[in-house]
């Protein structure tokens, strides 16, 4: 019996060595030795806003900016005074003088931006995406200040700078700012409604923030959320990135601490990814799905939640639509929160040929489902003959269409879905949209068609095809005001 049981234990151990090796073996995979790192994915910056200093040298978001306009100074005399210009290098964010250099542009949306009202009617903190920066939001916060609300687009830190800067990020650093930009608005409005708009990571930090004013008490209740594209419940595989990242450590595995390395030709957002990049947005997505599980079992306090807005693509790489249903909405108060999913192109020639999977099924059990405690709206096709798009509107606990709207738009040629990262740019946007825009001397990121031989481009196929704007956009801002002006 002994000889069996050693047996097993040795076994079990062999196994459990085996699959550690396998993980081993997979994360190499992706240290390719034809990747360099350059300065912008090594050097540190050092004045970098960090949840230490919160109660050192910043505490105030004054002083938040005053450390940004540091950071900044500090990236030119690291990063840009050491990388070469000319034509070569036309394409190089961090070249000077580049098509991609964005201190080119009249203002740098890399960094933290304020739009203040005379007479505000309320106020709007928007928050980014990991590895992106306020650009993302720029257009929307325009907007938003056109029509009364003073507005902040947050640069969250370890953005706008390097990738480098997502190397030695936390969570709770993104967390730590937010609460300063939230406490700045709160003292100047007063008793006027705060909202909070979360792109992405910047969702989860949204309702992070709101988790800790119901629960602490010590911070103003927002007045709504507006939640878009939001990183609720990522793929579980996230929780290797921390492993990979500590391996980054060991001499000869530096690339470890990048899960891809790319050219950095995006002036607003980083094209390399690092590896604790992934491993945080893990960390603070499980942290707020416990935290939403602890605060669903307390009936009170649940309904203190501010109602939630969630735009999201049905088709979505990063978060699949039935965890932002079964992980958030589910959980919230009836009757206060609403999804609104773009759909696929449904054109009967697209969807016959092309899908590799449809998400279909799940949208059509979403609108038949008379259990669902929050309202939907599905932006979708007329009819599989057309092009034309619809807003169809369902109410909670319920499966009847009570309203359809045309939008008077239809799916562009050749476009086939949004994606995670379309929904808050604009057709004209100048960077990523449909077409160039003839007053930018900004390199165009959008609708590319280059062509050639695999292998030939530095710019991966999957990133050329993926969609970066909204077609849609109009009805996507529109809806955001009203949320807001519906909460007031």
């Amino acid at each position: 019996m002994n000889l069996c049981k050693n047996a097993v234990t040795r076994y079990s151990c062999f196994r459990k060595a085996g699959i550690c090796i396998a993980i081993l073996v997979l994360l190499l995979q992706g240290c390719s030795q034809d990747e360099n790192l350059e300065p912008w994915h090594t050097e540190i910056l050092d004045e970098e806003f960090k949840v230490s200093m919160l109660d050192e040298s910043v505490r105030s978001f004054e002083q938040y900016l005053q450390l940004e306009q540091r950071l900044f100074i500090q990236l030119d005399q690291k990063i840009y005074a050491q990388t070469p210009t000319g034509p070569s290098f036309a394409l190089m964010r961090y070249s000077r003088g580049s098509l991609s250099d964005p201190g080119q542009q009249q203002y740098n949306w890399n960094r933290t931006f304020e739009h203040y009202a005379k007479e505000p009617v309320g106020g709007v903190l928007l928050l980014h995406g990991m590895s992106d920066s306020p650009y993302s939001l720029r257009k929307l916060g325009h907007t938003l200040h056109e029509r009364g609300y003073s507005v902040i687009g947050l640069r969250l830190p370890g953005h706008g700078t390097a990738p480098s800067g997502l190397r030695n990020l936390t969570w709770q650093d993104m967390d730590a700012a937010v609460f300063l930009a939230m406490d700045h608005l709160a003292s100047t409005l007063g008793s006027k409604p705060i909202h909070m708009i979360g792109y992405s990571t910047g969702a989860p930090l949204a309702l992070n923030y709101t988790l800790d004013a119901i629960e602490i008490g010590k911070t103003t209740i927002p007045a709504s959320l507006v939640l878009i594209s939001p990183a609720i419940r990522v793929h579980p595989t996230g929780a290797f990135a921390q492993f990979k990242n500590a391996l980054s450590a060991i001499p000869g595995l530096e690339r470890l601490a990048f899960l891809s390395i790319m050219d950095e030709f995006d002036p607003y957002k980083y094209n390399s990814f690092a590896t604790n990049a992934g491993a945080q947005v893990h960390h603070i997505t499980r942290s707020v799905d416990q935290r939403i599980q602890r605060l669903a079992r307390n009936s009170e306090l649940i309904e203190s939640l501010p109602p939630v807005l969630v735009l999201k693509s049905a088709v979505d790489s990063t978060v699949t639509t039935q965890a932002v249903v079964d992980n958030l909405l589910n959980r919230l108060p009836a009757g206060k929160n609403e999804l609104v999913l773009f759909d696929i192109n449904r054109n009967a020639l697209i969807k016959s040929t092309l899908l590799v999977s449809d998400p279909g099924p799940l949208t059509r059990r979403l609108g038949s489902d008379q259990t669902l405690p929050f309202a939907m709206t599905f932006v979708t096709n007329t009819n599989p003959d057309s092009i034309a798009v619809v807003a169809r509107h369902k109410n909670e606990f319920s499966s009847e269409i009570v309203s359809t709207e045309q939008l008077n738009r239809s799916w562009p040629a050749k476009v086939v879905s949004l994606s995670h990262i379309a929904l808050p740019f604009s057709p004209d946007d100048p960077l990523y949209g449909e077409t160039p825009s003839d007053k930018s001397n900004l390199v165009f990121l959008g609708n590319l068609a280059f062509m050639g031989e695999r292998g030939l481009l530095k710019i991966p196929a999957d990133w050329l095809l993926r969609m970066r704007y909204n077609p849609f956009y109009d009805y996507f801002e529109q809806r955001t005001l009203k949320w807001l002006e519906g909460a007031q």
